[in-house]
């Protein structure tokens, strides 16, 4: 295996053209499975929160890289993320032994769909989301505008065992105790967390739960409603695929960049 690309191995000619390499400033792991990381922003570089970037390292002489969602918002002096360690990924077996001090490659345009510009107007905003398709929602949940747009806020995060929950609590957690987000969001943002593979108080798969509508009771909300509900998804195929069904099925429409919708989905993966 490589060891992950070090400062003193970034030559200015080894650094591709079009290309920032960033410092890692923080890495926290979650779990085997899971691990956070904050890096330096070039302070050219904007985004809309709940884009995604495409970070990577050079490997072999080469620089890899893959998508990852900025978890960061938009006002962040730096750049956050959130990732799964795969033992055989192509980036994520480097990634997940970086430390600070050490540099990560970043192409200079953000992209995305799960952007408030994507949705139209509603009053009610369900953000989807499985295992480190959280990300999206971490940059989304801190950002002003959000809770200017929407009078809830819903944020359900689903994985397969408690301890993989933890960055979702550490994130709204830091929400509350914070400056100026605490008074802005104050009781508009709820998290609903659920767990498929031990025992816990919210078991199930969303989609599940969306399903027999255990979800709604839970939370004492009526159905969807496509005249005040909008959605967001991010997370495994399988469960972009059902929970775009489920919400097509009670009437809301996809929408996009170019054409704003009830509900959007982010399909870029990370490996």
């Amino acid at each position: 295996m490589n060891a992950p690309a070090k400062i003193e191995e970034f030559a200015a000619t080894a650094v591709p053209a079009g290309v920032f390499a960033e410092t890692v400033t923080a890495v926290k792991h979650y779990t085997d499975r899971l691990f956070s990381f904050r890096m330096t922003r070039p302070a050219e570089f904007r985004f809309r929160s709940g884009e995604f970037a495409m970070i990577g390292l050079m490997v072999d002489g080469k620089p890899i890289y893959r998508a990852y969602s900025i978890a960061s918002p938009a006002w962040d002096e730096e750049l956050e993320f959130f990732s799964i360690k795969v033992p055989d990924g192509p980036l994520t077996s480097h990634l997940q032994g970086i430390k600070p001090g050490d540099q990560v490659l970043m192409r200079k345009k953000p992209t995305g769909t799960l952007v408030l510009d994507a949705l139209t107007p509603g009053k009610r905003l369900y953000m989807f989301s499985t295992g480190t398709g959280i990300a999206p929602f971490a940059s989304l949940i801190r950002e002003p505008e959000t809770f200017e747009k929407f009078e809830e806020v819903i944020l359900t995060h689903t994985t397969r065992d408690v301890a993989e929950l933890q960055y979702g609590f550490d994130l709204v957690e830091e929400i509350r105790n914070h400056e100026f987000l605490a008074e802005l969001v104050g009781d508009k943002l709820r998290h609903y967390a659920t767990v498929t593979r031990e025992d816990y108080p919210f078991k199930g798969r969303i989609t599940n739960l969306i399903r027999d509508g255990k979800f709604f009771s839970d939370l004492g909300l009526p159905a969807f409603d496509p005249a005040v509900d909008r959605g967001m998804i991010c997370g495994s195929t399988e469960m972009l695929k059902e929970t775009k069904a489920l919400l097509e099925a009670a009437g809301l429409e996809e929408g996009a960049n170019n054409k704003p919708g009830e509900f959007v989905i982010e399909r870029a993966f990370v490996g």
